[in-house]
């Protein structure tokens, strides 16, 4: 279970960097989307995978749990990506109905000096 848990996240993880490294504005977007996906389910998966088990503690003596504070924290990113991801979606359709193209262009020659001036 942890291989396949460890797997999902290197996926999720490379083809989010994979898109962020495009030169259009969506697929920098859904690269995001997946790079904070990838990060929640790692968060998730740091509380311990394990199955039917309470996020509490008993005074019964039963000594394993499953630790609540991943949960917490995954579903504040969760909320956090989506606010994310809302505004950037907004900018790059702005960006697009500005200048009637998705595409990032980088100038090779724009410096520093250029910048400066």
């Amino acid at each position: 279970m942890e291989f396949l848990v460890a797997s999902a996240i290197g996926t999720m993880t490379a083809g989010g960097v994979y898109l962020l490294l495009r030169l259009r504005t969506f697929p920098v977007i859904l690269g995001l989307a997946l790079l904070s996906y990838a990060v929640n389910v790692f968060l998730f998966s740091s509380g311990r995978l394990a199955i039917d088990m309470s996020p509490i503690l008993s005074k019964y003596g039963e000594a394993t749990y499953t630790d609540p504070l991943p949960q917490a924290l995954v579903l504040t990113a969760i909320v956090i990506s989506f606010g994310m991801t809302a505004v950037l979606v907004m900018i790059s359709l702005g960006a697009f109905l500005e200048s009637d193209t998705d595409r990032i262009d980088i100038d090779p020659t724009d410096t520093d000096e250029d910048a400066a001036k």
